[in-house]
């Protein structure tokens, strides 16, 4: 017997929604298949698209959107009419007199997680030491903060800066406030999938028109019904019988037994639906208004009711993945190798802003399994199976099973051998290969499944070396791989490999112009969240033009490099922002004595060029002012590239270099021949066991040696030994003179947490904070790195961490830092008030450790996963714009309109997009005990955004957040070894129990933890 996937039994394309009426299909007799002709057709599944209707094969299913994670089905209840019986629904008059056996789950306004924040508010205190000063156009006010109470902004925007005309794609939608939502509750029995429960609601408003008041209402997919109307009754109990096979009636092979004529089986639902609220939307009004008092909580109710009723057409007719949806009307599909293919989409999201409510839409593309039969789906995914179909005899090995399993785990097929609307989920793979298999029939007599398949199919086994899926997860199931195809529709979980990476990023690469034209076309087009009829029900007014509104362009800070000792100013004044070093040094640049240089693999004319690559590399750190010596400590090593397979040949190999150098080596300089894993093993075993920064870079880098490439080489080995590029001319305190002071450092800190890959359901989480240790420059850096529970985003040991990183600031400035601003990246609006409760509290118990410190703090989320995305509006006939269809220049800042309505963000694009649309980064303080106005923190962070020290441009990201983020993926790094398999072996299990403890990384070396050793 087998469980079966009930979302696999629609006929919905990705393009249009079938019905639900005259869906029964009539079996034929397939005895008479032959596997020609079924591996033909496995290969010509077209994704979105339906199926060829040729010949007998015209009637199967054409595959549904996948929800990202399937709860286990229960087993249908046989349904005891004929196939066109009618239920009639049976409505409640009175009030239920006991609690349902079953309790509820929380409703989805609860659980789904929101692109808005869910604040809890607690009674506060005006501020009483408001910034003195007045600046025209702007009205600055302040109010103390409590504990759970996010920033508000302290004025009405910031004024500094030239005004440009600009397009968002926000698109303003206007609600009615009077307009009453009644909220119903809806327990579906046996819990369905939410392609079923989507399939039992458009089934229910069909044959209950009358019951609900002849409404259209909304549903979220789990327990959440919406509607504009009051229902007859406040409690409804309706069956709802769809044609999906039974699993009680399945075989060990798939089968529908004991059916009359093999009709299609129905199962039966009950739905019983409860009237939970009912609400308007004057409170949600009042709030956008600023009617209300500051510190009111945004009304989230209405909010993802109508969050719920502009998702409901999309949802019916796309691919939904989180909060997008993907259509092949969108341009179709492209392969992207790998049994992949990226598809396009788009994202939405209803936001509170300034102007009102609006709705983010944004281009999308991402990846999914390729709809083709299993063999030809491995052979595309697994190198070592790309010749199979010649190597029909061939069984696997046990490391080359595993890696099968991983690649089909979880993965939605169905079968070709015969006419069936079931799809399967694959659990695992059969320990036996497929002719060692054998079942028991209804008689209890042994059939071998390869003889069973010859008898009933006249279909011979092809691959009978080759495990069976096995689609139960506690009873064996048998699929032969080659009898099933991967259903449509499904998300690419598996690691993309590089080149699949670049392909989805240059589909998703769109110039301004062309992402706009995307967009606007979305909001008009057939599957986009104006295409039904939901909005004017519930008195919805979309607009379909993109929100117009003013940004200002700050002014680039004028910059200090080096000059043979001397400092040489210099003000970035091309329109990119761009500097050159060619007349110039960096800022500080290092004496390296003792270094050494190791190769792996190459060619021998690569070899050969080694000698060119050391001469010019010195000549060009000479040129910046780094000094570099011409002579290595050891004439350069040449090894192989399986020596970085050998965790513990490598380590040798390493130690033997550094004593060489008296165990006092600065830099290791390896070249290789291709990119390896062993990159991991080489960075842990240099930072945490020999103490030496490394620099990496491929042969085929070297192959012409460009000027270019020689500077970035040594911008980064300077930064990596304790140097910087660059630093303020104008320094901080002289640029925010009201809160800044040359006798009063400040620390600039930055927090990020990396997490495993979607497959991995055991390694740790690594979290990274860094700080800065140098005033008033501010622009070197140390970091602590730890690892945490899996998928734990709350940084756990960020008290110790900070109070560490306050030492060291302690040590090199014979004081602590008299303000804390703390940059927080990778954090979801939902997640803000947990992130602030708990990670502001780790802050303060660090300073606590230092006797009668309480330095104010001001802390700030940098998001860079949102859609909001600006253009040049070159429509506006009063604009300077200089830009046109390109994208927005650099120190464009934007703080109102599409912000928050109350508190204190903006969007920042401090970077010039070279490729594509700029994203500009989003910027929301959760705390601020500094007071800063909003002029003030956006041009600090703007001028920060100069001082990375890799390049010689601004960045997008503020550094902290920049550096956080490279030292916390150096920390995974440190996790991942070439010679075990124990990193990957989660990836194996379907099993979601608790992970284990998280296993502590390596501690750096004393004199590694001082430098930038992850820049």
């Amino acid at each position: 017997m087998e469980e079966t996937e009930e979302s696999n039994n629609t006929n919905r394309k990705c393009t249009s929604k079938a019905s639900f009426r005259g869906r029964t299909n009539n079996p034929h007799n397939n005895q008479n298949h032959h596997h020609h002709h079924l591996l033909h057709h496995s290969n010509r599944i077209g994704f979105g698209f339906g199926f060829y209707n040729q010949n007998q094969y015209q009637n199967y299913p054409a595959l549904l959107p996948l929800p990202p994670t399937t709860m286990p089905l229960q087993l249908a209840i046989t349904p005891p009419f004929p196939q066109n019986y009618n239920l009639r629904s049976k409505s409640h008059f009175q009030k239920p007199s006991r609690k349902q056996n079953n309790p509820p789950l929380a409703a989805s306004s609860d659980s789904h997680a929101q692109d808005f924040s869910v604040l809890p508010v607690k009674v506060v205190q005006r501020r009483t030491d408001v910034p003195s000063g007045k600046r025209e156009g702007r009205r600055v006010t302040a109010a103390t903060q409590q504990s759970g109470m996010v920033a508000r902004r302290p004025d009405s925007g910031g004024v500094e800066g030239t005004v440009i005309s600009l397009l968002a794609n926000h698109f303003q939608v206007q609600f009615d406030p009077s307009q009453r939502i009644f909220h119903y509750d809806v327990e579906i029995s046996p819990n369905p999938s939410k392609e079923v429960g989507r399939m039992i609601k458009q089934k229910l408003v069909v044959e209950n028109s009358v019951e609900l008041s002849g409404a259209l209402p909304v549903y979220d997919g789990r327990r959440t019904l919406y509607s504009p109307v009051e229902f007859q009754n406040d409690r409804l109990e309706v069956f709802i019988s769809l044609p999906i096979p039974n699993g009680k009636s399945l075989s060990p092979v798939g089968e529908i037994v004991d059916s009359i004529e093999k009709k299609q089986p129905l199962k039966l639902f009950r739905v019983n639906i409860k009237l939970v609220s009912k609400f308007d939307g004057k409170e949600l009004g009042s709030y956008l208004n600023k009617e209300t008092d500051d510190w009111s909580p945004l009304p989230q109710e209405y909010l993802h009711a109508l969050d719920v009723v502009l998702r409901e057409s999309p949802t019916e007719k796309c691919v939904t993945v989180g909060r997008s949806f993907y259509s092949s009307s969108m341009g179709g599909l492209k392969e992207i190798g790998g049994g992949a293919v990226a598809l396009r989409g788009f994202f939405q999201s209803l936001r509170p802003t300034q102007q009102g409510l609006a709705l983010n839409v944004d281009f999308s593309v991402t990846a999914f399994h390729e709809s083709i039969g299993v063999i030809p789906y491995l052979q595309k995914r697994l190198d070592f199976l790309h010749d199979l179909s010649q190597k029909k005899t061939r069984g696997l090995t046990s490391e080359e099973r595993q890696e099968v399993e991983r690649a089909l785990k979880n993965v939605r097929v169905f079968v070709c051998h015969r006419e069936t609307v079931q799809r399967y989920r694959v659990y695992s793979l059969t320990e036996e290969a497929t002719e060692n298999l054998s079942f028991p029939d209804r008689d209890g007599k042994i059939l071998k499944l390869v003889n069973y398949f010859k008898d009933h199919y006249n279909y011979d086994i092809q691959f009978r070396n080759f495990p069976c899926l096995q689609v139960s997860r506690n009873k064996p199931c048998y699929l032969p791989m080659e009898l099933c195809v991967i259903c449509e529709g499904q998300k690419f979980l598996g690691k993309l490999s590089d080149d699949q990476t670049a392909k989805i990023l240059k589909m998703g690469c769109q110039r301004p112009r062309d992402r706009k034209a995307i967009i606007n076309e979305v909001m008009a087009g057939p599957v986009g969240p104006t295409s039904g009829d939901q909005g004017r029900e519930f008195k919805l007014q979309l607009s379909q033009e993109m929100t117009q509104l003013n940004g200002r362009i700050l002014q680039p800070p004028k910059l200090k490099l080096g000059d043979g000792g001397y400092v040489r100013e210099l003000i970035p004044s091309r329109h990119d922002r761009q500097w050159n070093l060619l007349d110039s040094h960096v800022f500080e640049g290092t004496r390296i004595d003792r270094w050494a240089l190791v190769c792996f693999g190459g060619t021998s004319d690569q070899k050969s060029n080694i000698p060119k690559f050391i001469n010019q590399l010195s000549q060009r750190c000479g040129q910046l002012g780094i000094l570099l010596n011409r002579n290595t400590i050891i004439g350069p090593q040449f090894e192989s590239m399986q020596l970085l397979g050998n965790v513990k040949l490598l380590e040798s190999k390493l130690n033997k270099i550094h004593r060489a150098a008296s165990n006092n080596l600065q830099l290791l300089i390896c070249i290789m021949e291709r990119k390896h894993k062993g990159y991991a093993d080489l960075k842990r075993i240099a930072e945490t066991s020999i103490g030496v920064v490394s620099q990496c870079c491929l042969y085929t880098n070297l192959g012409k040696l460009s000027s270019q490439f020689l500077a970035n080489l040594a911008l980064k080995i300077n930064a990596k030994v304790g140097g910087c590029t660059v630093a303020l001319y104008n320094s901080l305190p002289s640029s925010i003179p009201r809160l800044l002071r040359y006798d009063e450092p400040v620390i600039f800190m930055g927090a990020d947490v990396t997490h495993p890959h979607p497959l991995d359901d055991f390694s740790p989480s690594v979290a990274a904070v860094v700080g800065s240790v140098n005033w008033p420059a501010a622009n070197k850096y140390v970091s602590r790195m730890r690892s945490q529970t899996h998928r734990q985003e709350i940084i756990q040991d960020l008290s110790a961490m900070v109070g560490e990183i306050l030492n060291d600031f302690f040590e090199e400035l014979s004081e602590l830092p008299k303000r804390i601003i703390f940059f927080r990246d990778g954090v979801s609006e939902t997640q803000f008030y947990k992130i602030l409760e708990e990670e502001l509290q780790a802050i303060r118990a660090a300073c606590s450790r230092f006797p009668g410190y309480k330095p104010p703090i001001t802390f700030a989320v940098v998001q860079k996963r949102h859609h909001t995305r600006l253009f040049p509006d070159v429509s506006d006939p009063t604009s300077q714009n200089q830009f046109y269809d390109g994208n927005i220049p650099p120190g464009t800042v934007v703080d109102t309109v599409i912000t928050h309505p109350r508190e204190f963000d903006f969007y920042l694009c401090s970077h010039w997009g070279v490729k594509g649309t700029s994203r500009p980064i989003h910027y929301h303080v959760l705390w601020d005990e500094n007071q800063f106005t909003s002029d003030e923190l956006q041009k600090l962070v703007y001028n920060l955004c100069y001082t990375f020290v890799r390049c010689t441009k601004p960045i997008s990201l503020v550094p902290p957040a920049y550096y956080a983020h490279l030292a916390a993926y150096r920390g995974r790094l440190y996790l991942e070894r070439s010679d075990s398999t124990s990193f990957n072996r989660g990836a194996t299990t379907i099993s979601r129990a608790a992970p284990p403890k998280a296993t502590p990384l390596p501690k750096l070396t004393e004199n590694i933890k001082k430098l930038m050793f992850y820049c």
